[in-house]
């Protein structure tokens, strides 16, 4: 039996609206072996003001996170070639990216890369395939910090994708900034989603799919409170209701009450559960599984790609 041979370490980081995520990985037959993860909530687009710029003290929180990657870098020995750095959404939009880019440049030594929301679209699937068992056509929903992407695919095969306007960190400031919430804040919410995705919801239920599976922040908030509570891992209309209703019953934004929800999910929680409510009614889903990977594991399968091809960075 031949010896599978073993890559160099190479790390793939991504920078999204709402958490910033770096893996460590190499690969052993061409397929990555995660050996370390870093991640740190950064809400980038919390920091979003009205004339579009990125304020200094949330940039500030997400250079202090660069830095925290750059020493990981250093530790685990990556050569620079060996490095791919993806952004998202936030650093998409705002008018002082520029700012950021040639902030960031001398601490992560390493270009930044942002890429359009149908490119993240296409990473957030092909994540999902590395990682998740499945068969047949499945939808695919990401809820990030400033958008959500929809992917349907079949095996590695793509039949649709769109990346929406529409995030946890940017639902928290407009619906969920005043606590207590009350039930108007959710209906709004989800009246909101649906016009956003009223353009795409007819593609979609004509596209069909055997099942669904959501990745990131938003429904990995909800699954580990179900973990905790030692609850199967399924997410359906019901459990969103009950969440919905657990967060009413709350005096203070902290959400402090709930069982199983911790400090660091606690300020997007509320926006999560709207959006997948609003999702859940308008494409009728009945159940929702986590998937394994998302985007940060897409890049990594790319960047293992690259590195089997020989090909530079």
């Amino acid at each position: 039996m031949p010896l599978l041979t073993v890559s160099q370490p190479y790390a793939a980081i991504t920078l999204g609206s709402n958490s910033f995520n770096m893996l460590v990985a190499n690969s052993v037959g061409n397929k990555p072996i995660v050996i370390a993860k870093y991640k740190r909530k950064v809400r980038l687009a919390e920091g979003i003001g009205e004339d579009g710029m990125l304020s200094e003290h949330v940039m500030q929180r997400g250079l202090e996170c660069l830095a925290m990657f750059a020493d990981m870098l250093a530790q685990h020995h990556i050569d620079s070639a060996n490095v791919a750095v993806f952004a998202t959404a936030t650093l998409r939009v705002i008018r002082n990216a520029d700012e950021f880019h040639q902030r960031a440049m001398p601490i992560l030594q390493h270009q930044i890369e942002v890429i359009s929301g149908l490119r993240e679209a296409e990473l957030i699937y092909q994540g999902m395939v590395a990682t998740t068992k499945g068969e047949g056509r499945r939808l695919v929903i990401d809820i990030g910090g400033a958008s959500t992407e929809f992917i349907i695919g079949d095996g590695s095969q793509v039949l649709f994708k769109t990346s929406l306007p529409m995030g946890c960190v940017l639902f928290n400031q407009r619906f969920f900034a005043n606590a207590p919430l009350q039930a108007i804040d959710f209906e709004q919410a989800v009246d909101y989603v649906n016009t956003i995705l009223a353009e795409h919801r007819p593609h979609l239920l004509d596209l069909g799919w055997r099942s669904v599976v959501g990745a990131s922040g938003a429904v990995q908030s909800v699954v580990s409170v179900l973990q905790h509570r030692q609850r199967p891992e399924v997410i359906t209309l019901k459990i969103l209701f009950g969440f919905r209703n657990e967060i009413l019953s709350q005096a203070d934004a902290r959400l402090s009450g709930i069982n199983g929800l911790n400090a660091e999910q606690a300020p997007t929680f509320a926006a999560g559960v709207a959006i997948l409510i609003a999702l859940f009614e308008s494409l009728s889903i009945s159940r929702l599984h986590l998937a394994g990977g998302a985007l940060r594991e897409g890049v990594l399968q790319l960047l293992a790609d690259r590195i089997a091809a020989k090909v530079s960075i």
